[in-house]
C-alpha cells in the first residue's frame, strides 16, 4: 500500500465517546435502580450489585430473542455473569432457570415503545444531535484530505451473539477502557489526551496502514479497528483494485481451469489434492480455510482443512451422476450443506483421499493454505481464494441479469436484480436465520393483497357498470366516465401487481442474505450499468451507505459495461 500520512483528528472518538458509552451503560443499571425496577430469583425479589444488575441488564434486553433459549449461551453467560457478582450472589444465584429478568424486560419494552411514540420535533432534536457528534468526531485529515470516519464510535459492552451456532455466544464483552486503546496518528499531530487520571495503551505514528484506532476484544482475542469510511478515497481505490483483479483472473481463468484438470492425473498426491481443492475453491465458491488463532474453540473449517467426516460421496447408479455431499460449519460457525455432481476423476480422487482414513483424519492431508496461496500467487500475480469468489460471484451475477431481466415493469426488473443476486448469495453461502417478525409482516402484506384485489374486483365492477350505461346514454360524459374507470383499474392492477412481488421477494429471501454479496464480491459497475441500461434509478439497488460507497463505479460505468 502507498505510504499515507494519516492526521487523527478524532479528539473525542476515542476520548469523550469512551466516556460517553461508559456512562451510558451505567446509566442504564443506575436508570433501572432509580425506576425500582426489580429482579427475582426463585420467586423472590433479591437486590444485585452494580456489576452484576449491568450484566444482568443485557440478558434482559434479549430476553424475547431466540439466542436466549439455546443452551450454549445460557451456559456462557451465567459462567461470565458469575464473575460479576458478589461472593454473597454467587452462594445465593446457582441456576440460571430460576432467575426472572422479567421486569427488566418490560423496562426495556417500555422505553422501545416510548421512542417509537417520540414526537416528530423530539426525533429531530435527536436526530441533530446525531449529526452535531458526527460533525464533531466523524472526520478526519488524511494526505490534506477531508475523510469521513466509520464507525467513530467505541464499542459498547453487552453479550457476544456471534453467527451461526458459535461456541462462544453468551459471553460478555467487556467495556473498552482507555488503557485498551491504541492511537494512530501523525507525529506533528496533537493527539487527543486520554480522560483526565487514565492514559492510552500506546501512541503510534504508522503511515503504512489506514486505520486511526484499535483495540484488542476479549472473546476471540481480535483487534477491532476505527477505519475510514467506504466512501472514502484510499477505500474507494482498493475496491476498484478488488474488481479489476478479478477481472484479470478472468482472461486466465481457462488457462488455470485446464491446469488444475491435468493436475488430478499427476503421479503425486500433494498435486493431485492441490489440484481438487482449487476445483472446489473455483467450482462452489469455497473459502480456503486459515490455521485457528491460539484460543479459538469454534469447529469451523475451509476446504484445506476439510476432515474425512466433512463429506460423504455418492458413486454413480443407474446412470446418475457421481455426487458429493458437504457438511461442516464454515466461517462465523455458518453450516456449509451442499451435494453436488462432480467429475468422475474428482470423484476417483476423493476416493483415494479417503482411503484408510479416519473420520477426524484431514481430508487433504498433503495440503494447507499457505501451499494453495504459493500456488495461486505462481497462476498468476495477486490471485488468492477469495480473489476466485469475487470472481465467480461477479460472472454468475452478469450472466443470471441477462437470463433474467425482460422488457417489464420497475418492480418486476428489480425483483430479477434480487433474484440473480440471491444466486451469488447461495452460490457464497451466506445465509441467515428467518427474520422474528417475518410471518407477521408476511401477514400484514398478504392483507394488503387481498384488499387491493377486493378493491381490484369493486374497481372492474364500476367499469362493467360505466360501459353499460354508455351504450345506453352515447354521450361524452359517459365516454370520459368508461376512461375514468379504466385507469382507476390498471392503477390498482399495477398496485396489486407491486404487493405481490413484494411478497415473492421477500418470501424467497427469507433465509439468504443478500447485503454481504453485494458489499464485498459483486463489482458494482455491474449492477450500476444494468441500472442504466434498464432505466432503474440507481437507489432502488443502493441505498445512500451502499451508494456512497461505490460512488467511483456509479460515475465510471456505462451501460455497455461487461465484467
Amino acid at each position: 500500500m502507498a505510504s499515507v500520512d494519516v492526521l487523527c483528528v478524532i479528539v473525542g472518538s476515542s476520548n469523550v465517546l469512551l466516556i460517553w458509552y461508559i456512562q451510558t451503560e451505567y446509566w442504564m443499571a443506575l436508570e433501572i435502580h432509580r425506576c425500582n425496577v426489580k429482579f427475582y430469583y426463585d420467586g423472590k425479589h433479591m437486590k444485585l450489585s452494580p456489576g452484576a444488575e449491568e450484566v444482568a441488564t443485557f440478558f434482559a434486553k434479549m430476553l424475547d430473542h431466540e439466542y436466549t433459549t439455546k443452551d450454549i449461551f445460557r451456559k456462557n453467560f451465567f459462567k461470565d455473569w458469575r464473575k460479576e457478582m458478589t461472593a454473597e450472589e454467587k452462594a445465593k444465584l446457582t441456576d440460571l432457570k430460576k432467575c426472572d429478568f422479567s421486569e427488566m424486560s418490560d423496562y426495556f419494552k417500555a422505553q422501545s415503545e416510548a421512542r417509537k411514540a417520540m414526537t416528530k420535533d423530539e426525533k429531530l432534536k435527536i436526530k441533530a444531535e446525531n449529526e452535531r457528534l458526527l460533525q464533531e468526531y466523524g472526520f478526519c485529515i488524511m494526505d490534506n484530505h477531508k475523510e469521513r470516519i466509520a464507525n467513530f464510535r467505541i464499542e459498547p459492552p453487552g453479550l457476544f451473539r456471534g453467527r451461526g451456532d458459535h461456541p462462544k455466544m453468551g459471553m460478555l464483552k467487556r467495556r473498552i477502557r482507555p488503557q485498551d486503546i491504541i492511537i494512530n496518528c501523525s507525529k506533528d499531530s496533537e493527539h487527543p489526551k486520554p480522560p483526565p487520571g487514565t492514559k492510552w495503551k500506546e501512541v503510534r505514528h504508522d503511515n503504512k496502514v489506514t486505520w486511526l484506532v484499535s483495540w484488542t476484544e476479549n472473546i476471540q482475542g481480535s483487534i477491532k479497528y476505527i477505519m475510514l469510511n467506504p466512501s472514502s478515497r484510499i477505500k474507494g481505490e482498493k475496491d476498484w483494485q478488488k474488481y479489476e483483479t478479478a477481472r484479470r483472473l478472468k482472461k486466465c481463468v481457462d488457462r488455470i481451469r485446464n491446469q488444475y484438470r491435468e493436475d488430478w492425473k499427476s503421479k503425486e498426491m500433494r498435486i493431485r489434492q492441490r489440484a481438487v481443492a482449487l476445483y472446489f475453491i473455483d467450482k462452489l465458491a469455497l473459502r480456503a480455510g486459515n490455521e485457528k488463532e491460539e484460543g479459538e474453540t469454534a469447529d469451523t473449517v475451509g476446504c484445506c482443512s476439510l476432515r474425512v467426516e466433512h463429506i460423504k460421496l455418492y458413486p454413480e447408479n443407474d446412470g446418475q451422476e457421481y455426487v458429493v455431499e458437504f457438511d461442516f460449519l464454515g466461517k462465523d460457525s455458518i453450516r456449509y450443506y451442499n451435494k453436488v455432481p462432480v467429475e468422475k476423476r474428482v470423484f476417483k480422487n476423493l476416493q483415494l483421499f479417503m482411503e484408510n482414513k479416519e473420520p477426524d483424519d484431514d481430508l487433504f492431508d498433503r495440503l494447507n493454505t499457505s501451499v494453495l496461496n504459493k500456488h495461486l500467487q505462481e497462476l498468476m500475480d495477486g490471485l488468492t481464494a477469495k480473489v476466485f469468489r469475487t470472481y465467480n460471484a461477479s460472472i454468475t451475477l452478469q450472466q443470471q441479469l441477462k437470463e433474467l431481466t425482460r422488457e417489464d415493469n420497475v418492480p418486476a426488473k428489480i425483483l430479477s436484480y434480487n433474484r440473480a443476486n440471491r444466486a451469488v448469495a447461495i452460490l457464497c453461502n451466506h445465509q441467515r436465520a428467518p427474520p422474528k417478525t417475518f410471518e407477521k409482516s408476511m401477514q400484514n402484506l398478504q392483507t394488503k393483497i387481498d384488499a387491493k384485489r377486493g378493491q381490484l374486483s369493486d374497481a372492474k365492477r364500476d367499469l362493467k357498470s360505466a360501459k353499460a350505461d354508455a351504450k345506453i346514454r352515447r354521450d361524452e360524459k359517459s365516454k370520459k366516465t368508461v376512461e375514468t374507470k379504466k385507469k382507476a383499474v390498471q392503477r390498482i392492477e399495477e398496485q396489486l401487481m407491486k404487493l405481490e412481488v413484494q411478497a415473492t421477494d421477500r418470501e424467497e429471501n427469507k433465509q439468504i442474505a443478500l447485503g454481504t454479496s453485494k458489499l464485498n464480491y459483486l463489482d458494482p459497475r455491474i449492477s450500476v450499468a444494468w441500472c442504466k441500461k434498464w432505466g432503474i434509478p440507481v437507489e432502488k439497488i443502493y441505498n445512500k451507505t451502499q451508494r456512497e460507497k461505490f460512488a467511483w463505479a456509479i460515475d465510471m460505468a456505462e451501460d455497455d459495461y461487461e465484467f
